[in-house]
């Protein structure tokens, strides 16, 4: 379990290959991993190197990802709509 950030992704952003893919591609720190048929997975000793950049939010839906701060004011970053 991360102590600083945690990474929600909507089951149906994950079940997109397409989205998916992008996720991957874009995430600097390698975040987001495609696992079998392509589902999108969260590598979770990777969270903890999330530098905020919200480039997972710039190719995900409004809502389909969710950047959460762990400590400070637990700010929840997202794409809205």
């Amino acid at each position: 379990m991360a102590l600083f950030i945690d990474v929600e992704v909507d089951p149906n952003v994950a079940r997109n290959t397409d989205l998916a893919r992008k996720l991957v591609e874009v995430c600097p720190v390698n975040i987001f991993a495609l696992g079998p048929q392509d589902k999108l997975e969260i590598v979770e000793k990777n969270l903890d190197e999330c530098t905020l950049c919200e480039l997972c939010l710039s190719v995900a839906p409004p809502g389909g990802v969710r950047v959460k701060k762990l400590y400070g004011e637990r700010e929840v970053l997202v794409r809205q709509g």
